[in-house]
């Protein structure tokens, strides 16, 4: 019986040994299974992101051929051209991400048909465009069918992927109970062999958790990466969006502001050199085009606010004395029906702020308290001192901690649900009835605000009314008065002896518009079409009191004409003018110092009394 122990105590340690092999070989078995299943469901996001860039590239080809159709414009025709030339190759990735499921390789395959069929439809249209041939609305019919198809197509195929990814998740979850049942038998029987095994297999079961909790680790770690990679694509698609319309609305302000500039100044010249007792109805005409021009700019001028890209002259403002200066005002514009009352703090800060900016911001504050106020009520535009902490400041992205000069709005009215507040900055929209609105008030103020480097906030309950706060940059500089506002001229300010201005912008008719305009005003005018040939011209001209030129021209901008001319003359004028502008005379979203800036469009009024403060200026 002795000389049986040995051979016993081998045989139980070879046991143990086989056991512990086991399990070690279990858990290697289940972390491999994991890793594959792990790449697995890696390459299922690689296939569904492939898909979603396809089907993306397409919808953005579809939209540019629509907008090139619209406009017959070359530069709408970008994103078309791209996805004609790198759709063969994405379709080739995807075939090869998935040559290894049948199913799937054809399912790509039949894709790459239905792409080329709907880049054939597109470019067909284009080209009947090009040409100048009508095209018939039936014709679209096909392109939408197509695309229908398409989108069926690849959610199919993104519905086929996930079913394969579930069916490889469940093989892998019984691989899992299988191991960790093996795993409790291998324990069971280690303690069974003998307190000599016990040791090792101990040790080796503790190896086996520790693996287990390291995969259930890793595992919650994928997942915890998967969901902030899907909430960082979420903000990345949602700051694209801010930057595509951002984009679209300075190319549009650029052009309509243009058109504008024309169609306001021509307007203003005709009101002028008509006689004073001209036809009822023909005056009525020009106060209905000029009316329509000027709501066309404030509506572009609501756009730049709400992307944050309108030029700002912030400046240190008294907010108490410019929101009781708006009291008149906004008890005739909001009505009988509502009581507005003012309630100022004492004591209060002064704010770094555009003030006329912030005039037009309270002024539609107040504009929709009174819509939510159909019956009538009480609106009270209320001003602080705040200060925001750091609590507060990690809530809330875009403020910085520190203090702030409170204006808020606040209604009777009916209030918002959560989800309107949700959405209340969001451009265009708005609960009003078709007609009542055009959805950018409160993407205006938000704009405005956020560029001032000020934060806005929605506090509403249905039927208790919403009070709206605006938290302005406190001014830290020494005070400085308020700029009194010139008196009103009866007559436009004119030129003063033979005061010479030099006219530059590529526009033609914008450029005849301002010459002439300036030429009635009394002014000696020379004018060029492009930085070139003013700089020509300056060459050879003895005097000129005033630049007065466009920021956006080809080859050399406004501000690097500027900066030429006053290197030879440092006693130049200089006045600015653009619809809209992104980086030559604005940073940060505020003017540079000392710089004249007439936007456009601008009426005569405007461009007679800007020219003539600057020439009245000291030169810099």
């Amino acid at each position: 019986m002795n000389a049986l122990r040995p051979e016993r105590s081998i045989v139980v340690l070879l046991l143990a040994l086989a056991t512990v092999i086991v399990a070690v070989g279990g858990t290697i078995w289940l972390y491999r299974s994991q890793q594959a299943e792990i790449g697995w469901v890696n390459h299922t996001l690689r296939v569904e992101n492939r898909l979603s860039v396809i089907l993306s590239r397409v919808q953005a080809a579809e939209s540019a051929q629509r907008g090139y159709m619209l406009t017959r414009q070359d530069p709408f025709l970008g994103p078309f051209d791209t996805f004609k030339a790198d759709w063969p190759r994405e379709i080739a990735q995807l075939r090869a991400d998935v040559q290894d499921n049948a199913d799937q390789a054809a399912a790509v395959d039949a894709l790459g048909r239905m792409l080329d069929q709907r880049l054939t439809l597109l470019e067909g249209g284009i080209e009947l465009r090009r040409r100048g041939l009508p095209v018939d609305p039936n014709a679209f019919a096909p392109g939408l069918m197509a695309m229908a198809t398409i989108h069926s197509h690849i959610a199919g195929m993104k519905a086929r992927e996930e079913q394969l990814l579930r069916l490889r998740s469940a093989e892998a979850n019984r691989l899992t109970t299988m191991v960790t049942a093996s795993l409790a038998v291998s324990g069971a029987l280690v303690i069974i062999l003998g307190l000599l095994a016990l040791r090792n297999a101990r040790r080796r079961m503790v190896e086996a958790i520790a693996a287990k909790r390291a995969l259930a680790d890793a595992n919650d770690r994928l997942v915890s990466e998967a969901e902030q990679r899907t909430a960082m694509e979420a903000q990345v698609r949602q700051l694209q969006k801010m930057e595509s319309i951002g984009q679209l609305t300075g190319g549009i302000a650029h052009d309509f502001n243009n058109m504008l500039a024309v169609v306001i100044g021509s307007l203003d010249m005709a009101r002028r050199r008509l006689p004073a007792d001209i036809d009822r109805r023909i005056s009525n005409g020009l106060d209905n085009a000029t009316e329509g021009a000027q709501r066309a700019a404030q509506l572009t001028a609501r756009l730049l606010a709400f992307s944050r890209q309108q030029p700002l002259a912030p400046q240190s403002t008294d907010v108490n004395k410019l929101v009781g200066g708006m009291s008149d005002m906004l008890r005739r514009t909001i009505g009988e029906r509502v009581r507005v009352e003012s309630v100022l703090a004492g004591g209060l800060w002064r704010a770094s702020i555009d003030p006329g900016q912030l005039e037009a911001a309270i002024l539609n504050l107040c504009v929709n308290g009174r819509d939510a106020m159909p019956d009538g009520g009480r609106l009270t535009v209320e001003t602080g001192n705040a200060y925001l902490d750091d609590a507060y400041a990690a809530a809330h992205a875009e403020v910085i901690p520190g203090q702030y000069v409170l204006v808020s709005v606040s209604d009777s009215g009916t209030g918002m649900t959560p989800d309107v507040v949700e959405r209340a900055f969001d451009p265009f929209f708005t609960t009003k009835g078709v007609g009542k609105g055009t959805g950018l008030g409160l993407s205006q103020v938000f704009g405005f605000v956020r560029q001032s480097h000020g934060h806005v906030k929605i506090y509403s309950e249905p039927g208790q009314g919403s009070t709206i706060k605006i938290y302005l940059p406190r001014h830290y500089g020494v005070p400085v008065a308020d700029p009194v506002a010139p008196a009103i001229a009866l007559d436009l300010p004119r030129a003063q002896g033979d005061e010479i201005i030099l006219v530059v912008e590529d526009e033609d008719r914008v450029r005849h518009m301002s010459v002439d305009s300036l030429r009635e005003l009394g002014y000696t005018i020379v004018q060029a079409a492009d930085g070139e040939q003013a700089l020509a011209m300056l060459a050879i001209e003895p005097r000129v009191d005033l630049l007065f030129t466009d920021i956006v021209m080809p080859g050399i901008n406004g501000r690097i004409l500027a900066d030429r001319a006053r290197a030879d003359r440092p006693e130049l004028r200089v006045l600015y003018t653009t619809g809209y502008t992104r980086n030559a005379i604005v940073h940060n979203g505020m003017l540079d110092p000392g710089v004249a800036f007439l936007a456009k469009p601008f009426t005569m009024d405007q461009l007679a009394g800007k020219v003539r403060q600057v020439l009245d200026e000291e030169p810099a």
